[in-house]
């Protein structure tokens, strides 16, 4: 059975931070909310965790994972940036969007997609997770939390109580935010690998997406497909 952690959203308790800061260090796995959609998350450098995270969601070498990250100097380190990406990043985070980006040397092999050598990037809009990553003092990996083919295993199935409960067995730590709502809304997916920006999952923040976009003079592309 996982342990249950309730923090507020806007004023996280900071003992509490610290105590989840321990939890990561000693290899814990452990569902969080963000701005979004709540996330599996673990320490980026824990390669047991990342492997339980991809058995938990079925996962296969292709799909990516993310990085989640507290600030753009965070973000620097992990992913290549040209000055033009520097620049519509700025403008975006932090906030609901996750970004593929080359990835450098300090990424590990388990959170890059094998052939193309790119991984996700995010900073969420939400102070627990700013928090705990500050408090740790480097990223996270995250992925929305799922279970696949389980009643109320997503967050689209809409009860928040039913849906933490069915991770007590999987994961070691449930931090709940003490909000009534569940969100449903998954983050904007942009692919900044190329000369423009290319959105592959149409999600929250698009007003603001569009502006930004704008404002750095680029144009966003938008596959059939999304």
């Amino acid at each position: 059975m996982s342990q249950r952690v309730k923090l507020h959203h806007d004023a996280p308790h900071k003992k509490k931070i610290f105590e989840l800061t321990d939890e990561l260090i000693d290899g814990s796995v452990m569902i969080l909310p963000t701005d979004s959609q709540y996330a599996l998350i673990c320490d980026y450098k824990n390669k047991k965790g990342i492997e339980r995270i991809r058995k938990i969601r079925q996962l296969d070498k292709n799909d990516h994972l993310t990085v989640m990250c507290n600030s753009l100097e965070n973000v620097s380190i992990f992913a290549h940036l040209s000055d033009d990406n520097f620049k519509l990043i700025k403008r975006l985070i932090p906030g609901p969007y996750t970004f593929i980006l080359p990835a450098t040397r300090e990424v590990p092999r388990l959170l890059t997609h094998p052939k193309k050598r790119t991984v996700g990037i995010r900073v969420p809009d939400h102070s627990v997770c700013l928090e705990l990553i500050e408090e740790l003092g480097h990223p996270v990996m995250a992925i929305t939390a799922k279970l696949p083919n389980v009643e109320f295993g997503s967050p689209e199935d809409g009860n928040k109580e039913m849906y933490l409960n069915r991770f007590d067995k999987v994961v070691d730590v449930v931090v709940d935010d003490q909000l009534d709502t569940l969100s449903d809304e998954e983050t904007s997916i942009i692919d900044l690998t190329g000369d423009e920006p290319v959105l592959l999952r149409e999600g929250l923040g698009m007003e603001r997406l569009n502006e930004a976009v704008a404002l750095e003079r680029f144009t966003l592309k938008v596959p059939e497909s999304v």
